[in-house]
């Protein structure tokens, strides 16, 4: 394989990742809301963490986003194996 479709694999598969640690960081901050509420709230009262909820499965996805990328970058030589995504301006 060359650079290109490595780059566009770990593209891919980057993005996967993303998705995938949004959605159990989701289900794990609902799960925990779920279990430390009172049922007996309002329903406009319950709308709000929900957005809450999903703002910092964003967050947490995005720290664990980064924290992966360190440390695959730490391993693989990333300019021996990917091309660049944004080529030289100066050309």
């Amino acid at each position: 394989m060359n650079k290109k479709v490595n780059t566009l694999l770990f593209i891919l598969g980057a993005t996967v990742f993303n998705v995938i640690t949004t959605l159990l960081s989701f289900v794990l901050l609902a799960l925990i809301y779920g279990k430390t509420v009172p049922e007996n709230l309002q329903q406009e009262a319950q709308a709000w963490p929900v957005v809450l909820i999903f703002i910092a499965a964003i967050a947490i996805s995005f720290v664990v986003y980064r924290y992966a990328l360190r440390l695959l970058m730490k391993k693989v030589n990333i300019e021996k194996y990917f091309d660049p995504i944004v080529g030289n301006r100066r050309g």
